[in-house]
């Protein structure tokens, strides 16, 4: 492969790997190449869509503008996408004396000819998005623009990512591209999408030029300390605090890896480390869990000690990508209010279909009736004397008295179970995302201990991932 060097032909440990322990690792990435590449009847398929609708895209976008032009873009485009993916993006550019408003009016009168029978959809501004002989076609409008730092909204950029990597990536490092993808895929770490929060493919394929290749990839990552900064064209940039920076080469003030979360860098460590040591198609191959059974959840429950909680309610209707931010922001906030009121966040996560959950485990479930409320110190003389001026006349209240040089009361808890928190409107107090927070004011329910077993019929394959948990 291209870009190995000396260090990429040493284990863990340092010593040279046999030549069995290659012609397996080898093997298995020969395998993979034979599924994953394209034969030459798909790519004649794609071709010959692809030229046909660029013809009709051009024709129109010409007779609107004639300064506009037409290319293709993404995966197809730059000879990295897999066997069976049927995406082809067809790129329509602008000049940028348009205005946005004509930009956009254009781009859609160009999308409805190419695609007649497609649908509007709308990313930072509307595109046709459709299906042509079993291909999902994009056609998006863009501005022409000279450079990537001009962009005006982020498909401006796309042009740009197809020119650079087209000139880097020739056929070996393409097909190492595939063989990565599908690693990605199979440990579950593919898809820039804010569910994911993984590698994308434009990520990938920089990676894979960065590196030489799909092993050099893994011998590097296995051997990463993040924070990782790579900087393809040494723009110099530092100004990013994630656990990967990948310094767009068309962009210097872009991080491409931004979005990919620091549990995916670690994920992808831990299997690159797993399949140069034990190297298998199993890495290859994405695992969904069988759902899980109600006499296994119980069993789950009884042996771990906890008491499981949820909160279940409605999906709000939204794209993923604005889904699950909200979700997150829920969840936190809900385990930070259970935590605050002494219930013990031992494990949580949350999870949506048609309805959507925010599922915790609970180390603590049900507190004393009477909680503590310290105070300052009593030298503290003004803030001691407010403090113990408002208690000594309250019922209900033992105290205030000392402990040590602190004035302490102890007072009736407002919520002696996690429930009575979750079903209170101080549920709306703890920062939930703005549309989890409308649901929950139309209707949700409390599942709490053998009620989670009705989660088995929508979540069961989620709460098997969550009770059996992997890398």
């Amino acid at each position: 492969m291209n870009g190995e060097n000396a260090d990429d032909e040493r284990d863990l440990d340092g010593a040279d790997p046999s030549g069995d322990e290659l012609d397996e690792r080898d093997a298995v990435v020969a395998a993979v190449r034979e599924r994953v590449d394209p034969d030459e009847a798909e790519r004649e398929r794609l071709r010959g869509v692809a030229g046909r609708l660029t013809k009709r895209a051009e024709s129109k976008a010409t007779e609107l503008c004639p300064d506009a032009d037409v290319l293709r873009a993404g995966s197809s485009a730059r000879n990295t996408w897999t066997s069976g993916d049927r995406d082809i993006d067809i790129f329509v550019r602008f000049p940028p004396t348009l205005d946005r408003e004509t930009l956009e009016s254009y781009g859609l009168a160009v999308g409805h000819a190419t695609l007649p029978t497609g649908h509007e959809e709308y990313a930072e501004h509307p595109y046709v998005k459709g299906d042509v002989d079993g291909f999902d076609i994009d056609v998006v409008p863009c501005f022409r623009l000279e450079s990537a730092t001009e962009i005006r909204s982020a498909v401006d950029r796309t042009p740009f990512h197809t020119a650079y990597l087209v000139d880097r990536l020739d056929d070996e490092l393409a097909a190492d591209v595939r063989v990565t993808k599908q690693f990605l895929k199979g440990i579950g770490v593919y898809g820039s999408d804010l569910r994911t929060r993984g590698f994308s493919g434009y990520l990938t394929e920089l990676l894979v030029c960065e590196y030489g290749g799909f092993r050099p990839l893994l011998e590097a990552a296995r051997e990463w300390q993040p924070p990782v900064h790579l900087d393809p064209e040494d723009h110099g940039r530092t100004s990013f605090d994630d656990p990967l920076v990948v310094i767009d080469p068309t962009d210097p003030d872009r991080n491409v890896a931004a979005v990919c979360a620091a549990v995916n860098v670690a994920r992808l460590q831990h299997y690159a480390r797993e399949f140069l040591e034990n190297p298998d198609l199993e890495y290859f191959e994405p695992d969904d869990p069988a759902p899980l059974s109600a006499d296994e959840l119980r069993d789950h429950v009884e042996r771990r000690g906890t008491t499981p909680v949820a909160v279940r309610f409605e999906a709000p209707n939204l794209v993923e990508d604005q889904l699950y931010p909200q979700l997150r922001k829920s969840l936190e906030g809900i385990t930070n209010g259970l935590d605050e009121r002494g219930f013990d966040v031992f494990r949580a996560t949350t999870m949506a279909n048609e309805s959507a959950v925010v599922f915790v485990e609970l180390a603590v479930s049900e507190r004393p009736l009477v909680e503590r409320h310290g105070g300052p110190p009593v030298h503290v003389r003004t803030h001691a004397k407010t403090f113990y001026e408002a208690y000594a006349e309250t019922a209900d209240v033992y105290g205030p008295f000392l402990d040590g040089d602190r004035y302490v009361t102890e007072r009736n808890r407002e919520f002696t179970t996690a429930r009575d928190f979750l079903e209170s409107d101080e549920i709306f107090s703890v920062g939930l995302g703005v549309h989890v927070e409308s649901a929950l004011e139309s209707e949700y329910d409390v599942l709490i201990d053998t009620d989670i077993e009705t989660l088995l019929e929508e979540f069961g394959s989620e709460l098997r991932a969550y009770f059996e948990p992997i890398p």
